[in-house]
């Protein structure tokens, strides 16, 4: 047997890299690695990173310069540290990396962590970098173990990968490379072993994740729509949700499983970054706001009480005050129930990074801070209209007082209220009593509790 070993993570960005951190340590668990809750005492420490936001890189270099310190401290005491580097920052800026952080001992990107146990011992024998930044030939998932951690209650499960978009923002299609679909039959035998570990509720991952085209149980690509209906049929799984969604990629197949589909939430992220039809088309975003608002349209009369969320980039390359109104309006005439907010910021080696009429930053703080309060009027106004609701809500842990438990309403809301912990992983009726801005206070409706 290999002699245990402490494995740290520090991840950063999407939800998809909460998910490969995941998978990286079920690659590693062979070796030997056992989670660390502090990279103190790490025999292994791996920053999985994203380079979506503005100095992601930075960020980076400056939590190696703490982990160096580290490093030589366990060195002096006679223990080695392997240091990794992975992810979306790791990919784009790996020669980097090495250059500005030689003690770095390993650099990978997104699509080669199967890699890992090969990489250790490479580093390990050669005593210098190793550093796999390809994008391999062979796809990831057909080398990655069975077995996997427990996730818990709730789960990620990355269906695809990858996107063809090019949204002159995003360095998403140099980092992750193109779109790519794992196929039903590997989804449904991982959903399984989620649901035998106790998640109850799964979420599928992607770049573009309604993009995916997987290969069927037929042998023939299939849509999004027909793979939830396929997971829906599986004992045990109470709760389907997906995410990130591209609007051009939302099929009447997949609208109609929001109304068929009990099991998927009424809950969808679809992000339309602006409402200015001249900034979405300099986003590259192939589609217009009135586009947008059609599919809108077409969500709610499949699913009356389905609640949307968003992105919004605010300060793109040229967009002028007009263009910021036109995204208010859509704000308003949409009425979303969560939302997320940035102000632009140049990605290097992407179109818009060179764009002229960049956005000085004091009107973009002004611009957000206008948007930033319309959404979160918005969230507090669809929070507060489901008080003296009955709802389920999918009870997914201790709350932060004796006595107390929480979980997840359909709609993505965190709900909390007085209740037994052996309700913990069951989904029970809760009559909501408090709307809040950020959360839902309840109580529990012990007549309509199955036993």
């Amino acid at each position: 047997m290999n002699e245990t070993k402490r494995l740290h993570m520090i991840t950063w960005g999407c939800q998809m890299n909460v998910y490969d951190s995941g998978r990286m340590a079920d690659v590693l668990a062979p070796l030997g690695y056992v989670p660390s809750a502090t990279p103190e005492d790490a025999d292994m420490v791996i920053l999985n990173t994203c380079h979506i936001r503005d100095r992601a890189a930075e960020k980076v270099f400056s939590e190696l310069g703490r982990l160096r310190v580290m490093k030589d401290a366990r060195a002096e005491a006679g223990h080695k540290m392997v240091l990794a580097v992975a992810g979306c920052v790791a990919q784009a800026e790996g020669a980097e990396i090495l250059a500005r952080a030689p003690y770095v001992d390993i650099v990978l990107g997104p699509q080669t962590y199967h890699k890992l146990p090969e990489m250790v011992a490479r580093a390990a024998r050669a005593g210098g970098a190793v550093i796999e930044t390809d994008f391999p030939p062979e796809d990831k998932f057909d080398h990655l173990p069975e077995a996997t951690a427990p996730q818990g209650i709730t789960a990620f499960l990355t269906i695809q990968e990858g996107c063809d978009k090019f949204c002159s923002f995003c360095v998403v299609p140099y980092t992750r490379g193109a779109e790519m679909s794992r196929p039903v039959a590997a989804i449904i035998a991982e959903a399984r072993r989620l649901v035998a570990q106790g998640s109850r509720e799964i979420t599928l991952l992607g770049q573009n994740v309604n993009a995916w085209h997987g290969v069927g149980l037929d042998g023939q690509p299939t849509s999004l729509g027909t793979l939830v209906r396929l997971l829906a049929k599986l004992p045990g799984l109470d709760r389907i949700r997906y995410t990130t969604s591209h609007p051009r990629d939302m099929d009447d197949d997949l609208i109609a499983a929001h109304g068929e589909v009990p099991e998927l939430m009424p809950f969808l992220h679809l992000p339309v970054q602006s409402g200015s039809d001249r900034i979405l088309a300099a986003m590259n975003r192939r589609h217009t706001a009135a586009d947008y608002l059609a599919l809108v349209a077409k969500l709610r009369a499949a699913r009356p009480d389905i609640a949307l969320s968003s992105d919004f980039i605010i300060g793109h390359p040229g967009e002028t005050e007009a263009d910021f109104e036109a995204t208010l309006a859509l704000i308003r005439a949409v009425g979303f129930a969560q939302a997320f907010s940035f102000k632009y910021s140049a990605r290097p080696g992407t179109p818009a990074a060179g764009a002229p009429m960049q956005v000085p930053e004091a009107d973009k703080d002004r611009r957000l801070q206008t948007l930033q309060a319309l959404l979160r009027q918005q969230q507090a106004e669809f929070n507060l209209s489901v008080e003296g609701q009955v709802m389920p809500v999918l009870i997914t842990g201790a709350g932060r007082r004796p006595g107390q438990i929480g979980g997840r309403s359909p709609w993505l809301q965190p709900v909390h209220l007085d209740g037994p912990a052996h309700l913990i992983g069951r989904e029970i009726p809760v009559r909501i009593v408090i709307g809040k801005p950020s959360s839902l206070a309840g109580t529990l409706v012990e007549e309509l509790v199955q036993a």
